[in-house]
């Protein structure tokens, strides 16, 4: 099935600032627009609600743009799409199995956007949710059989798969969204968590997020997640650092502005004047007020000097 052309046819929200900071090194950045980010964690660590935030920022920045969402657990419905705010005309699911049939799909779409021409190519981003559920042709044949025996081939295949999408993908400027599960490394020295699926992804992702999470809660109900995000592996920026983000169940998805209070109080943009902040024009405000109207107090003066502060923070040099 020509599933790409088919979308083809048919044819607001943004990233938290702090986690656009932390995978670029400017809270004006972003995920790679070429290269593969790993979003890896334990259960129920909000990686398909992160990784939909991330679409529906890239559907809003970009008016023509689509998305092929590669979906491992049947776990993404149109009604889900639509109570985070996405336009479900420019997504298309695709159920998958096996890492072979991943592969073969997603080789497929991006050979097919290629032959197109330049100036007829939309905007396009893939996401895999997610690749530990990925099973392979002999895994589910052996299954069948009743044979109990670990399949040695799955590593290699992950692998191959990874090292002919990140070039193509990079060659055609589609961005792509891999979440993965993590576990625990038995034995280590110090806890440490490592990624399901062997060295493929490890290797091709440009970045790696590691997340884990609190609940927030509004009284008694639960509203959301406080997510902590740390990058394990970056080429754009600082490896190892962490921050905090604020992720709600409906469809606002990512706080923008969790966390910039910190990060200004750190850099005296706002300056601590005893419980209150000096907020520049001649008043001090408490942090629950600022938090509360970020747009009256996070201008676009005071976001380009958090953007400066976050270059010193999270970027190399």
């Amino acid at each position: 099935m020509d599933f790409l052309k088919d979308i083809v046819k048919e044819i607001g929200g943004e990233y938290a600032s702090l986690f656009n900071a932390l995978v670029s090194g400017s809270i004006f950045g972003g995920v790679s627009g070429n290269k593969i980010t790993a979003i890896a964690g334990e259960s129920s660590t909000g990686k398909t609600f992160f990784s939909l935030a991330v679409v529906k920022n890239f559907l809003d920045t970009h008016s023509d743009g689509y998305c092929l969402y590669f979906d491992t657990e049947a776990a993404v419905t149109k009604s889900m799409l639509e109570s985070r705010g996405l336009d479900v005309s420019r997504i298309v699911v695709i159920n998958v199995v096996t890492i072979e049939e991943f592969r073969s799909k997603a080789l497929k779409a991006v050979d097919l956007y290629q032959k197109k021409k330049p100036e007829e190519r939309k905007p396009c981003m893939f996401v895999l949710d997610s690749l530990g559920m990925l099973s392979t042709t002999k895994e589910i044949e052996d299954s069948l059989n009743d044979k109990q025996v670990r399949d040695m081939t799955k590593s290699q295949l992950v692998k191959g798969a990874f090292r002919m999408l990140t070039l193509k993908l990079g060659q055609v400027n589609i961005p792509m969204i891999v979440t993965n599960h993590t576990y625990d490394v038995v034995g280590s020295y110090v806890p440490m968590k490592e990624m399901s699926g062997g060295s493929g992804l490890k290797y091709a992702a440009s970045s790696i997020i590691y997340l884990s999470k609190k609940k927030e809660k509004d009284g008694t109900e639960v509203v959301g997640n406080i997510i902590k995000c740390k990058t394990q592996k970056s080429r754009l920026s600082k490896e190892n650092k962490e921050v905090e983000v604020r992720l709600y169940y409906d469809e606002r998805g990512l706080d923008k502005y969790y966390g910039l209070l910190d990060l200004a109080e750190k850099y005296e943009i706002f300056k601590k004047v005893g419980t209150r902040y000096d907020v520049g024009d001649g008043t001090t405000q408490f942090g629950k007020t600022i938090n509360e109207n970020p747009e009256k107090y996070f201008t676009p003066e005071v976001m380009q000097a958090i953007d400066e502060a976050a270059k010193k923070e999270f970027s190399y040099g």
